[in-house]
């Protein structure tokens, strides 16, 4: 096998939306490792181009027998258990840490570049900042499960001085073709689209926070086209190491995402704002916003779209005609 890159998670959503990008540069000594079970995800894999696909806990066992191709460079570990309200703790770290760890490991010691998920979820409420830097890493304090098991990597990393050689890429809002499969975890754009076709409204969670009138609560959102660029950009600059964030920027809210989406569907915006499950209203973040001078001062200086470019984009070209990103022609 002459595999080139591994991508985990490679059939999910930010991962098979990385391998046709990298097919769209000509790249195909793709790994492709997932868990496919009964779910679509499937489907993400049509029209890929990859020399192999393997399952995560199978491509494991060649982790830790050393059984990986002489001619592998990168590994992108965008696998993991991605749903912010999973409730087993135990299933999270093994599959977000755990797993993350033993791939960490076979990487530096074979000296092939290691480039993994967090999130912005490890940021919590925000009271200590967005700051993608190592200072400071310790004081954060995540809301949920997910966020706990993402920080553990970042604090395991930052403990035995891998960030120094190691790329954490914190997400925040990311939306797009290729998320069709996530049910709940899907973004507002794809879920509040099904509403709208169903019935010509969109519900938004009530706000239970002082301060915050309803649908005014927001989040950094930032299109998979835009958040792709910057994955590649710090790929293709194999010097950057330590954690960076990969957001807009801008902080916007829920209101005028919905209004976005019914303007990319040329219709009258109609809201509901409907109460948050109360299992959720203690973790519930109400402001997340990227600072992106870090990567900015790397070099990065792609225009990113703006929320009502990126929802358009979304809609028309890909909601609307039922599409994944290798569905498209591009």
């Amino acid at each position: 096998m002459s595999e080139r890159i591994v991508i985990t998670g490679g059939a999910g959503f930010i991962g098979s939306a990385l391998a046709w990008r990298l097919n769209r540069e000509g790249e195909e000594d793709i790994l492709l490792v997932d868990s496919l079970g009964a779910g679509e995800k499937w489907k993400n894999l049509a029209g890929l181009r990859f020399s192999d696909y393997q399952e995560k806990d199978d491509f494991l066992e060649r982790v830790r027998s050393r059984d990986l191709p002489d001619t592998l460079e990168t590994i992108f570990h965008f696998g993991a258990c991605s749903s912010t309200t999973e409730a087993d703790t135990r299933y999270l770290v093994k599959n977000n840490f755990e797993y993350s760890k033993s791939l960490a490991r076979y990487s530096l010691e074979a000296g092939v570049r290691f480039i993994y998920a967090s999130s912005a979820a490890t940021y919590g409420d925000g009271s200590r900042g967005y700051r993608d830097r190592a200072l400071g890493l310790g004081e954060l304090r995540p809301l949920n499960k997910y966020g706990f098991s993402k920080h553990l990597f970042d604090l395991y990393a930052q403990r035995r001085g891998w960030l120094d050689r190691i790329t954490g890429l914190k997400f925040f809002n990311v939306f797009g073709p290729n998320e069709y499969h996530k049910d709940t975890m899907r973004s507002m754009v794809c879920k509040g689209y099904e509403q709208i076709r169903q019935g010509g409204r969109m519900r938004l969670f009530q706000s239970y926070r002082d301060g915050w009138l309803d649908g005014e609560q927001d989040r950094d959102f930032i299109y998979i086209k835009d958040a792709l660029e910057m994955v590649l950009f710090i790929y293709r600059n194999p010097a950057l190491s330590g954690i960076f964030n990969i957001g807009s920027g801008r902080a916007r809210t829920w209101n005028e995402l919905a209004a976005a989406l019914f303007a990319a569907l040329e219709a009258e915006t109609q809201i509901v704002y409907v109460s948050m499950p109360e299992e959720i209203r203690e973790t519930y973040q109400y402001h997340t916003e990227a600072e992106m001078e870090k990567l900015f001062r790397a070099g990065y200086d792609r225009p990113v779209a703006s929320l009502e470019e990126a929802v358009k984009d979304y809609v028309v070209n890909y909601l609307v005609p039922g599409r994944c990103l290798a569905g498209t022609g591009e």
